[in-house]
């Protein structure tokens, strides 16, 4: 996506690597909507926190991040022996892969990268191919993103309005995003329509990232309070819901995605709007068989009972919203039925959730 800083407009991937440094190179998303920066972790170590602190977030974008990571910890590897390189490459994979256990994208992403190395005969052409498929998945990872914009954007019509949940954008993948695809598409296409951002408590990505994005691309929109959408609803004042997903089963067509996505379609269900997910290729598990086997990840309580924003004065801190002796629940996932989704967005076309599993040849399974 084009940025504009200071002034000037600029094309940015929210996950890219120097080779030259082998650092991994991230949007700080943390600061965002108030301040734009990059960040360079210097090892993986250094990437896998950055992932878990969610410095970088989004399904793809933490794939990619990983996928990069797991390269840089390869690159980084000094030693001689094949069987030394071999049990560094195991430490920085369980290292990454638990750096947040709900998005299937991560681990699909360290998947790939290590079965791309296992063609080298050397250290050396392995440390290459490592980088290689790094780069592949990030570049998939763009293009499918395209693709599902292509196919989703014959649901946006002339006066549709959209509501999103969390951010399933271009932040939240290496480039263009999975929710908003079919948008940037039809904006493209010179479509009218205004798109409404949950606000999606507690980390408020709607209000924070996907508000900042359309901003930034000049599509219209405004933020509603998480509770407002039902509101809405009833009203007749929203036309089509589209999420993203950080898991969704090939087996069920259960989607796993930010907290409050089940209750959105519910919703939507409830007043007969189509309530469609978006979602890469790298998005799919076809392993797990119900949506309750999906790790859902608890994250701190002080991220329910806190804020971050900025002041009057411009100081970016954290202020107490709830009683300050009151523990906190923060599930960070919820899952939503397969009954509840009207249908699939993928680079492959739209499909029912229930054919996922027929389809999963032409969806990439070998």
């Amino acid at each position: 996506m084009n940025v504009r800083v200071k002034g000037r407009r600029r094309h940015y991937r929210t996950v890219s690597f120097s080779a030259r440094t082998n650092e991994v190179i991230l949007i700080e998303q943390r600061k965002l909507p108030h301040t734009f920066e990059l960040t360079r972790t210097k090892n993986f170590k250094q990437t896998a926190r950055a992932i878990t602190n969610m410095t970088v977030r989004g399904a793809g974008a933490i794939g990619a991040t990983a996928a990069y990571g797991l390269a840089q910890g390869a690159r980084a590897f000094t030693g001689k022996t094949e069987a030394a390189f071999a049990r560094h490459i195991q430490r920085v994979y369980e290292t990454l892969a638990a750096a947040r256990p709900t998005a299937v994208d991560l681990v699909n992403a360290l998947n790939e990268v290590r079965a791309a190395m296992a063609a080298g005969k050397t250290i050396s052409q392995k440390q290459k191919l490592a980088l290689r498929a790094a780069e592949k998945f990030a570049n998939d990872d763009v293009a499918h993103c395209e693709a599902i914009g292509t196919h989703g954007a014959k649901l946006i019509k002339n006066g549709t309005r959209v509501l999103t949940h969390c951010n399933a954008g271009w932040l939240a993948f290496v480039d263009i995003g999975s929710a908003t695809a079919p948008m940037y598409a039809a904006q493209a296409q010179g479509k009218n329509f205004h798109v409404y951002c949950d606000e999606t408590r507690p980390r408020s990505q709607g209000a924070a990232l996907t508000a900042w994005e359309l901003a930034q691309q000049g599509v219209p929109h405004q933020v509603i309070a998480d509770n407002a959408a039902g509101h809405l609803m009833a009203r007749g004042e929203i036309d089509l819901v589209i999420t993203g997903s950080d898991r969704t089963l090939g087996r069920t067509g259960e989607v796993a995605n930010k907290i409050g996505t089940y209750t959105k379609a519910v919703l939507a269900a409830r007043h007969n709007i189509p309530f469609y997910v978006a979602i890469p290729l790298s998005t799919l598990d076809w392993n797990l068989k119900s949506g309750k086997e999906i790790p859902i990840e608890e994250r701190d309580e002080a991220e329910v009972q806190t804020a971050w924003g900025t002041d009057t004065r411009g100081t970016f801190r954290q202020v107490q919203i709830a009683n300050p002796t009151s523990p906190a629940r923060n599930p960070a996932f919820d899952v939503t039925p397969a009954e509840l989704i009207t249908g699939i967005i993928t680079p492959k076309g739209i499909f029912k959730p229930k054919e996922l599993w027929r389809e999963r040849k032409r969806l990439g399974v070998v």
